[in-house]
């Protein structure tokens, strides 16, 4: 989707600041080219990354400066849109003067200059080391004595030269606090190479739960070098589940947690040994029940990254699926328009997938790309699992 954007960034520019052209022309040129270098940028720093042209502490904060004003961009387009839609109803009503308001250039140079300031401030919120959230949620087929299990998630942490290794640790340490029985990692706790960003990670091994730090794929883990990552994992002791299940014995009942491999799955990327030759694992939830029902388990909680893979996942025993992905959509408005529609209508929170439960999480990081968040904010949740009485 950036890619594209970036194609059509020149006529989304021209779109947006033609108001400009007949009376202030050379106003209008500006905006043109800084407005559609900025669309561009994303798209372009992905090249540079994956390439490798330039350093990964650079390119990682440069997203965070270009990905804020890619959202600042896509807020005037609806502005465009809305503003373009008046005029033509003014138009229509009053005559061919009565649109000039509404287009006056002033008008559009000052609402880019407003949603470029709330953008700057979505990046603030955005790369806030996130407070512990809290959630009861009631769970029909969870056994009695598995009643007020609690269940700390980290997903998306996305760990970068931007939210690195003491950003990580911050994590960490509210994480620990809020005492967990267990917790979960489900996918995107990356970016870059294994190499030289594992240090960035490198404070997940301090996690502590009496029930163990338990980690599945995500699509960026397949995107920077899936096997170097997988070992990284390892060697923090976080546990890593692809296409895999464990069946562990708790308060006397037999409690399954797995984890499946991504959809991103078959994506070539520059970090594989052989860049021609797809690293790690496609989803495969029959495996992952085949070995939950082997365990005998009683309860199955599954880590799945994407939740639009949820309806899939669903009639294969799964009793609770605990995705990320979604970021919980970001931005109030875009969340329900744009990333809901594109997960299967999941952006965030608790919700029913027949007898299954769908838990996602807005995540305990940011993609540098695209970190603003406006009424979204980020969070480390901790799951208190609760039986159903009725």
């Amino acid at each position: 989707m950036v890619s594209l954007i970036a194609l059509a960034a020149p006529l989304l520019a021209l779109w947006l600041w033609y108001p400009l052209l007949r009376l202030h022309s050379r106003a209008f040129w500006w905006c043109l080219v800084l407005t559609s270098l900025c669309g561009v940028a994303p798209a372009l720093l992905i090249l540079v990354m994956r390439r490798e042209m330039m350093d990964f502490f650079w390119v990682s904060h440069l997203q965070l400066v270009s990905g804020g004003l890619f959202a600042a961009i896509g807020m005037g387009l609806v502005w465009a849109l809305l503003r373009d839609t008046l005029a033509l109803v003014l138009r229509l009503v009053r005559g061919p003067g009565g649109a000039r308001a509404v287009l006056a250039p002033r008008k559009t140079a000052v609402v880019m200059a407003l949603l470029t300031l709330l953008c700057a401030y979505g990046l603030v919120q955005g790369i806030k080391v996130p407070t512990v959230k809290e959630h009861e949620i009631a769970l029909p087929r969870l056994p009695a004595e598995l009643n007020g299990l609690r269940i700390a998630i980290l997903a998306d942490i996305h760990a970068t030269p931007v939210n690195d290794a003491a950003y990580v640790a911050a994590l960490v340490e509210r994480t620990n606090a809020a005492r967990p029985d267990m917790v979960v990692l489900p996918g995107d706790l990356v970016d870059g190479d294994a190499p030289r960003q594992k240090g960035n990670i490198a404070p997940l091994a301090a996690l502590k739960a009496p029930l163990g730090v338990w980690s599945a794929p995500g699509n960026h883990e397949y995107y920077s070098g899936y096997d170097a990552w997988a070992r990284v994992f390892q060697d923090l002791n976080l546990n890593y589940l692809a296409n895999e299940a464990r069946v562990l014995e708790v308060r006397g009942r037999k409690l399954a947690i797995s984890g499946v491999g991504d959809p991103a799955y078959g994506r070539l990327s520059q970090q594989n040994t052989d860049p021609q030759v797809p690293e790690g694992v496609p989803p495969d939830i029959q495996a992952v029940a085949r070995q939950a029902q082997a365990g005998g388990a009683e309860f199955h909680i599954l880590l799945g990254h994407q939740p639009k893979m949820a309806r899939s996942y669903a009639p294969h025993g799964i009793d609770l699926q605990i995705a990320g992905h979604t970021h919980g959509g970001h931005i109030r408005g875009m969340d329900q328009w744009l990333v809901a529609p594109a997960n299967d209508g999941f952006v965030r929170g608790l919700y029913e997938v027949g007898p299954m439960r769908l838990f996602i999480s807005s995540g305990a990081g940011l993609w540098p790309g695209f970190a603003v968040r406006l009424g979204v904010p980020s969070s480390i949740d901790v799951l208190v699992l609760r039986r159903t009485t009725s």
